[in-house]
């Protein structure tokens, strides 16, 4: 590959690159700025997407390619047979139905888009000319090419609706405990009896039936890296209109909450061509742009978290185990056989067996029971966030609207605003229709008594438009208006991030961008407030100088507090004493063990949760000075690969309950926001944003972790969008001509 420095300094201070790169129809320039972004100027469609291929494969071939064999079942080529059965389900979801229908329902240019996105990654590919990567090195395989096909894998979807995982949950809770139990502890919202479905035998549920799903929409680790761990996943975004905001305009805020990774798991790109200009973030492995703004309008999302899977309980005919039970008569399950190559061993077959419902995840041949997956990702336009396509180009609210009726999966809450001063939200996403069960549970599929009765129209999905309050948020809590009679979910995130949001737009005086940086990094516990409200109501005998801090502290979850630290640790210790009977059950949500906290004392428990959280707080900071919050609280980025890619740990403020989220299991911070964009569209060029730890993934890239730091403070660069303050931010500009 040429990569030849020019010296052109009189066109440019920056760094000048120029590349041959073969199936581009016309010139093509990449202006990347000082913090890493690339802004890519063609001529012509076709060229901008595979310019957006090649600099993407440029900056993460490693990520994207490890994503693609994700996607499309071939991690078993470079792990092994450890990989197979993860390998099974992605194929299994493939999307296997009319392709002109596929193509057509994101926009009607879609396959035109994913062919030359393909085609610009396989150039960078193959301009490598098999000189290996240092990541691929280091593996010891080489990059796989691409078919537009890779571009619209479903693993993706399938991570982002993943109900089936709730109605095992449920289904092995209430075996367990009863119904009665899970109404209090997690009580369906609305309300409705934990009552399993007519047929459905409990004994027939075990967690072995999603083993294999969830380790398909799992993390890739290779053997040799530390694990992630896991969080909880969510967003947070706002909108307010130009009576609230100190230029007249409206400001928008998103920031998504996903495994904050290495690499990011968003990758940020400015595409310019006719028809097309528009910046902001979406998935490294996918065109265009899912998050940011266009010419007229911007836009982001959070998960609405609407219950898009059923999990089918099918009877297998003991005499044959290729039929299933279907209305009174056995049907020939549907197989297909296909060879995966394992790395270090032999070709294996796969059967991948599907019933009416849709693919089979697992079999139990001693109870000779089948489970299939019905999810929406099965439809046309049924893969990640392909949807924003055609949002990235709206002009209107009207156009905008039309083009969430594309937006399938997963659920989002877009919100809305345009530079003639609108604001609005629409909850869009694929809404199963159920006449006659709740989906809380797996269902018999034998009788075809519970059917999905296609999908509610957008017209019947919650929106807003110009409402009177001047401004919407949403961060997963439950977005159902009053009186709304459509089923959407029965599972929210707890409101206390949309509280707090709420509250700190409510307040006196104007908004500006730097107003909406303090609130995307708020730190202040809602839920901690209310525990505060608890314990002044009571006095320990025990550890009094913990309870009488946490009273004093002002529930901001800094690093340096040690108030922080200890009721953290005391509120996850409190359930196990609330309710040791049930200690065996996992642990109920904060706002139940809040609640009950609230109805009545339960002097006991609190006396010995916070003994209990003294005791384990000395065993794991046995030194005064480690105690504070950001000792046990911190976040490190680790490579999928290797260690020696690694980067620091950094304390981390907040957790998984405050506006800036920081969630994670045995309290690390694994989850919250990656990218943030804060966009004011009195002037785009005021916008904001940023994106951990960089733009790039290729460890000797100076964009690799030149982003982690200032994310650590909180703080944000320029999100440059007119050609003016991008050259004014420029630090290396890449001419792509055509070979």
């Amino acid at each position: 590959m040429s990569g030849k420095v020019l010296a052109l300094a009189a066109l440019s201070a920056a760094a000048l690159f120029a590349e041959k790169v073969p199936g581009l129809k016309d010139r093509v320039e990449i202006l990347r700025d000082k913090w890493g972004v690339p802004h890519i100027y063609a001529r012509n469609a076709d060229d901008l997407f595979l310019a957006q291929g090649w600099i993407t494969a440029k900056d993460r071939l490693f990520q994207i390619d490890l994503w693609r064999r994700q996607g499309t079942g071939k991690l078993a080529e470079i792990l092994g047979e450890s990989a197979v059965a993860r390998d099974r389900i992605a194929r299994l979801v493939k999307f296997r139905g009319d392709w002109n229908a596929e193509w057509t329902s994101y926009s009607p240019d879609t396959k035109a888009i994913a062919t030359s996105f393909a085609n610009g990654i396989n150039a960078y590919i193959r301009g490598l000319a098999g000189k290996r990567p240092a990541e691929f090195a280091y593996a010891g395989y080489d990059p796989g090419l691409w078919t537009p096909e890779d571009v619209v894998a479903r693993i993706a979807g399938l991570l982002m609706t993943r109900n089936a995982n709730n109605e095992v949950s449920n289904s092995i809770d209430v075996s367990n405990f009863g119904p009665e139990l899970l109404e209090r502890m997690t009580p369906p919202d609305p309300f409705v009896r934990m009552t399993p479905p007519r047929g459905l035998e409990l004994s027939w549920i075990t967690r072995e039936i999603m083993r294999d799903y969830s380790m398909a929409t799992g993390a890739v680790r290779f053997p040799n890296a530390a694990s992630t761990g896991s969080g909880e996943q969510g967003s947070n975004n706002w909108v307010v209109d130009g009576t609230r905001t100190v230029s007249g305009k409206p400001l928008l805020a998103n920031d998504p909450h996903r495994p904050v990774q290495l690499p990011s798991l968003r990758k940020t790109v400015h595409l310019n061509a006719p028809g097309w200009n528009v910046i902001g973030a979406g998935e490294p492995a996918l065109p265009g742009v899912a998050l940011g703004h266009n010419e007229h309008i911007a836009f982001g999302f959070t998960i609405v978290g609407i219950d898009q899977q059923d999990l089918y309980v099918e009877k297998i005919n003991p005499a044959n185990p290729n039929e299933y039970r279907w209305k009174g008569a056995w049907k020939p399950f549907q197989v297909i056989r296909e060879a995966v190559d394992v790395k270090g061993g032999a070709k294996r077959t796969v059967e991948l067996k599907y019933t009416v419902h849709g693919p089979v995840i697992h079999e139990d041949r001693t109870r000779n029971l089948a489970y299939a997956l019905k999810w929406v990702g099965s439809e046309p336009g049924g893969a990640g966030y392909l949807g924003a396509l055609k949002v990235a180009r709206a002009k209107d609210w009207k156009e905008f609207t039309a083009a969430m009726s594309t937006y399938k999966v997963p659920s989002e809450n877009m919100v809305y605003a345009d530079t003639k001063g609108n604001i609005g939200w629409i909850a869009s996403g694929l809404a199963p229709v159920r006449r006659n069960w709740n989906g809380l549970f797996p269902i018999p599929g034998e009788n075809g008594e519970y059917e999905w009765d296609g999908y509610l129209p957008v017209a019947r999905m919650p929106q807003e438009f110009n409402p009177a309050r001047h401004f919407i948020a949403t961060a997963n809590h439950k977005i159902l208006p009053a009186g709304y009679k459509e089923q959407l979910s029965y599972s929210w995130t707890l409101p206390y991030r949309y509280q707090r949001i709420v509250e700190l737009l409510t307040g006196s005086g104007k908004l500006s961008v730097a107003d909406f940086e303090r609130i995307q990094q708020d730190i202040t516990s809602v839920p901690a407030r209310r525990f505060q409200a608890v314990l002044r109501k009571w006095q320990p005998q025990r550890n009094r100088e913990f309870h009488d801090e946490i009273l004093k502290w002002d529930a901001r979850l800094t690093t340096d507090s040690r108030a922080a630290l200890v009721y953290e640790m005391w509120i996850a210790m409190l359930p196990a004493f609330l309710w040791p009977e049930e200690s065996r059950r996992k642990y109920p949500t904060l706002e139940v063990t809040l609640s009950e906290v609230e109805k009545r004392p339960h002097p006991h428990a609190l006396e010995e949760s916070l003994d209990a959280a003294i005791r384990e707080l000395r065993q794991r900071l046995p030194r005064p000075e480690q105690w504070k919050w950001g000792s046990l609280h911190q976040i490190r980025l680790r490579h999928p690969l290797s260690n020696q890619w690694d980067l620091p740990a950094l304390p981390s403020p907040g957790d998984a309950q405050t506006v800036h989220s920081t969630s994670g299991n045995d309290f690390r911070h694994t989850n919250g926001a990656s990218y943030r964009q804060i966009i004011d569209l009195s002037d785009w060029d005021k916008s904001v944003m940023t994106n951990v730890p960089g733009e790039s993934g290729d460890p000797a890239s100076k964009h690799y972790r030149d982003l982690l730091e200032p994310w650590a403070k909180g703080q944000y660069h320029p999100m440059p969008f007119s050609r003016k303050a991008v050259e004014a931010a420029l630090d290396e500009r890449i001419v792509l001509e055509p070979r």
